[in-house]
């Protein structure tokens, strides 16, 4: 009779602590939903093709546009492949740009610079600068591994009539932000706005999704903005003429179209 009293008032309660503890199962819970928050944003579709409009706006008002066209192919395993081809302006106008990402380890990144005929490999360190002199990084392009931070869901709450998630993101490597918090949307696992920290633990940089529309079945950002806080500069993508499923070929993602696009998939 003493050791089950032992056991029924000893480990029991013990045993109904870490059951009920809520922090082991917040952590599992802030990754899943990353998960499927970067398969909402990157991944929706077997393929993409859209027209894009990138406007870099400074603090005191001065804009330049970039004009370009996305293109976006999944593969099996969760790899998938980028080619961007850019319209305008004339400083960046005929240069591509094309990204293989794998999980669980670096992309390989290319870019082709056509004033020098150059076909230029971006390093792995480099993912973090920015693109093209936005607001966004390389790797905010196609996505950052899942596995690169270690995720924990915070809380739930209302953001602009929507249930969210807000999960923090701090990276387990180098990164260029010391922690995130993401507002994840509940229905579509899209992120309405991300929060950047340094390592000050001052904010710095905001992504906001600023319109959001059903495309073939798919809820897809149409426009977001990334902001500096520090530098008030801020950019905004557009997303025009976005189709998915279009029949992308494996062949488009090769250094030879880096080159010569084929005029079919960038007009």
């Amino acid at each position: 009779m003493r050791s089950i009293t032992k056991y029924r008032f000893g480990i029991m309660p013990t045993l109904l602590v870490a059951v009920l503890s809520p922090v082991p199962l917040l952590a599992a819970d802030g990754a899943e939903i990353i998960k499927k928050s970067q398969a909402a944003f990157y991944e929706a579709g077997q393929d993409m093709k859209a027209r894009v409009k990138m406007t870099l706006m400074a603090r005191e008002g001065q804009q330049r546009l970039r004009d370009l066209t996305m293109l976006r192919k999944n593969y099996p395993a969760s790899e998938q492949k980028y080619f961007m081809y850019f319209h305008s302006p004339a400083d960046v106008a005929g240069m591509t740009f094309m990204i293989y990402k794998y999980p669980n380890r670096d992309d390989d990144r290319w870019l082709f610079i056509p004033a020098i005929n150059l076909v230029n490999r971006i390093a792995a360190q480099d993912s973090r600068s920015s693109f093209v002199g936005s607001d966004f990084t390389y790797e905010d392009v196609s996505g950052r591994d899942l596995t690169a931070d270690a995720h924990a869901l915070l809380r739930e709450e209302p953001f602009n009539d929507r249930k969210v998630y807000v999960v923090e993101s701090k990276p387990i490597g180098p990164a260029e932000y010391t922690r995130k918090l993401s507002w994840i949307d509940q229905a579509s696992f899209l992120p309405l706005k991300e929060e950047y920290y340094d390592v000050q633990e001052s904010l710095y940089k905001i992504f906001t999704a600023e319109e959001i529309k059903d495309v073939q079945g798919f809820a897809t950002i149409m426009k977001r903005t990334m902001s500096n806080v520090k530098t008030g500069h801020k950019t905004e993508v557009v997303f025009e003429r976005i189709q998915y499923n279009v029949g992308l070929g494996d062949d488009l993602f090769s250094e030879r179209y880096l080159r010569r696009p084929p005029e079919k998939w960038i007009k």
